[in-house]
Parts: structure tokens; C-alpha cells; sequence
């Protein structure tokens, strides 16, 4: 399922992980309040530019602290809201945000299965998985994206040691702005 970057246009849907890609991951343990999300510099400069580039840009997450009660759905929601807000306000968006809290791993919604992405199919049905690009930081991301049928963009921000080339994955970027400014040439 090879691609060049020189095929997207904005007829395609941009799927992106949150933690590790839009703001900073924390170490084994989750973003249970806004004022714990942190935003990579790199993708306040890149939310912007992508904007552009795709029809659709959707957020598919796993987020199992609600789910083993560590936090509200609630406070995942005012996380999201504020999160949406200000990428908006920078000149970016998110057209929707899909979670998942469930807590086992064989949930279809939950990555690396794909039912986050027929729900985005489902709400945006110009959505096609073909000219689709997932961009994720885990091996969860990119075999839900192979899964579905998309193209994948492995970012090395928080698991450099992620053997490339990989079958799961047809671009690797250090961060987000890289991801962005390769495609907008």
C-alpha cells in the first residue's frame, strides 16, 4: 500500500493519536486535567498548516484513565473542549474527537481495532480509508490504521526505538511540524 506524500490533496482525511502527537505524553500515566495537557511547540505550528491540507481531521484516542476511574469522562470532555478551542483559535481544527475508555484490549473501539474509524466513516461518510493518513506515535496506531485500509506516519516522539522500515508503517517523522512541512512542498 505504498503512497508519496505528493499524492494527498484535500480530498483526504488526516486520523491523529492525541497524546505523544498534539501534546506530551506522560509517562505511564494520563493527562487527567487541563492544566496538566501540555502542547508540542511543534504542533502548534503544525495544526495550522494541515488545516489546509485535509478535507477532515479527526482525533482517534485511547483513553483508558476514565475507564480504571482515574478520571471523569467529564474531565476528558473539558480536556477536549479546551484542547478543540485552542487549536482553533491558533488557526487550526479538528472537525471531531473519538475516544475510547473502555479498558480491554479486544474492544472494537479501541486501537488497534477499528471501530473509531467507521465511527468517523460514519459521521463524515466522504470519508475514504484509501486517501486516509493516520499519524500516531505506538504500534497500535499504525496497525489500526493498516487495519482500516489508510496510510500510516509513525512519529518518533516518544518511542524513537521503533525499528524502521516496518511493514506497518510508510513514513517516519521526529514530530508533527516535520509530518506537516514535508507534505506542504
Amino acid at each position: 500500500m505504498s503512497f508519496n506524500l505528493s499524492d494527498i490533496n484535500p480530498d483526504w482525511t488526516l486520523f491523529l493519536d492525541r497524546d505523544g502527537v498534539i501534546n506530551v505524553e506522560k509517562n505511564n500515566d494520563y493527562i487527567k486535567t487541563w492544566s496538566e495537557f501540555e502542547f508540542y511547540n511543534e504542533s502548534i505550528e503544525a495544526l495550522p498548516l494541515l488545516a489546509g491540507l485535509f478535507n477532515t481531521i479527526v482525533i482517534t484516542t485511547n483513553q483508558k484513565g476514565v475507564g480504571r476511574g482515574l478520571m471523569e469522562e467529564s474531565e476528558l470532555q473539558k480536556i477536549h473542549t479546551n484542547m478543540s478551542r485552542t487549536i482553533h483559535t491558533i488557526g487550526g481544527r479538528i472537525d471531531h474527537i473519538f475516544y475510547c475508555i473502555e479498558i480491554n484490549d479486544d474492544s472494537i473501539n479501541r486501537k488497534p481495532q477499528t471501530g473509531m474509524a467507521h465511527q468517523a466513516k460514519n459521521l463524515f461518510p466522504n470519508i475514504q480509508f484509501e486517501k486516509s493518513i493516520m499519524v500516531g506515535n505506538r504500534t497500535s496506531d499504525m496497525i489500526f490504521g493498516r487495519n482500516a485500509g489508510m496510510h500510516t506516519v509513525f512519529l518518533a516522539t516518544t518511542h524513537p526505538e521503533e525499528i524502521f522500515p516496518s511493514p506497518h508503517i510508510d513514513f517516519r517523522f521526529d514530530h508533527l511540524l516535520d509530518f506537516a512541512n514535508a507534505i506542504s512542498k
